[in-house]
Formats: structure tokens, C-alpha cells, sequence
């Protein structure tokens, strides 16, 4: 990644304690709760391998492929959750926006001898679409910005009302398990991550 091994660290380090709070919060609460909670876990430990730096870990040409499938296949799952908007929608967002990375990041595996992750940097150049990209940076800045005014101590308070309730960025709830806030915070920690990858396409 751009930014140097440290970056990769930090943020493979937050992606992965995300998902596994989200691990945590699919052990209660309602079978759609547990849902949302599990495709959150598997999007942060998914963010958390794409964050590792290339020096430690070279991924093979297939593992790009992997992860257009896996998170082509978690889309598909959110898509007709989604038509009733909230939160499903934006595990769509996410998904789909896993495979274009996904999808991007391949042909510099191809392309250049740096290995899987240098999709992240450089050898990305010619990866992504510069409008679709664009479109997503846009989307994710908005979510980011929706999630940290939710934990202002003003908009903390506001009740949940179910997993689409207190409301953001396109009706992004804050969680409905005992510490919403919480929620919120790793929901906000991997709509960073998603932003900061973006940019490096």
C-alpha cells in the first residue's frame, strides 16, 4: 500500500479486531441481527487480508479470484435484503466494491512482479475505472462522515430503532446490540479502511 508497511499494518490490525467484535456481536441478538453481524465479520477479516503488506505476505495469482467469489457471493446474498434499504444496502455497496478491488488488483498480479498486494500501490495504476472509483470514494467519504457524527456525544444518544434505525448516510443504522456506539465505531473503522484502499487504485 501506499504509505509503506506500516499502513498495511495498522490497517489490517483495525480491520481485523472489527470483525472480530462483529464475530462477537453474531453469538445474540436476532436471527437478522446475527446476519448482519456475520457479513460485517466477514467484510472486515476480508479488508484485513487484503491490508496485508506484500512484504510479509505475497498472495498467489488465484487468491484475487477467491475474493471476487466470496464477495460476489455475499452480494448476492444482500441483494434482495437491500431492496428494503438500511444497512443491507450498504453490505451490498460493500461487497460489490470488494469484488472491483478485487477485480482491479488482479491484472497487477499479472502485469508487474510485485506481487498481489502491489494492487494496492503503484502497479494498480491501470487497475480500477476512474469513474466507478470515484463514485465509491464519494460514497464511502459520506458513510465515514455519517458514522463519526453518530458518535458525537450529541447523536450517541439517539435510539437505534432496529438495524436500519439512527439513521446516517443513506439510512445506516448504528446496531440495535447493547452498545451501539460500538458498533457504530467498527462500522466507522471499516468504512475507512474501504476509502483508504480505494485510493490507492
Amino acid at each position: 500500500m501506499h504509505g509503506g508497511a506500516l499502513t498495511g499494518w495498522l490497517l489490517m490490525a483495525l480491520c481485523a479486531v472489527s470483525g472480530a467484535y462483529c464475530l462477537l456481536r453474531a453469538r445474540s441478538g436476532t436471527p437478522q441481527e446475527r446476519r448482519t453481524a456475520r457479513s460485517e465479520a466477514l467484510m472486515g477479516f476480508g479488508m484485513a487480508a487484503m491490508a496485508v503488506p506484500a512484504a510479509v505476505l505475497s498472495p498467489p495469482d488465484w487468491a484475487w479470484a477467491v475474493y471476487a467469489v466470496l464477495f460476489g457471493g455475499a452480494a448476492l446474498r444482500a441483494l434482495l435484503p437491500a431492496l428494503r434499504g438500511g444497512h443491507h444496502l450498504h453490505h451490498l455497496v460493500g461487497s460489490l466494491a470488494m469484488v472491483y478491488m478485487a477485480a482491479a488488483m488482479a491484472p497487477a498480479i499479472t502485469g508487474s512482479g510485485g506481487g498481489g498486494h502491489a494492487g494496492h500501490g503503484a502497479a494498480a495504476g491501470a487497475g480500477g475505472i476512474p469513474l466507478l472509483t470515484g463514485a465509491l470514494l464519494v460514497y464511502y467519504a459520506f458513510y465515514v462522515l455519517g458514522s463519526a457524527g453518530r458518535l458525537l456525544p450529541g447523536t450517541a444518544l439517539a435510539p437505534a430503532g432496529g438495524t436500519g434505525g439512527g439513521r446516517g448516510p443513506g439510512g445506516f443504522g448504528g446496531g440495535t446490540d447493547g452498545r451501539p456506539e460500538l458498533t457504530t465505531a467498527c462500522r466507522l473503522t471499516m468504512g475507512i479502511g474501504m476509502f483508504a484502499m480505494l485510493l490507492t487504485l
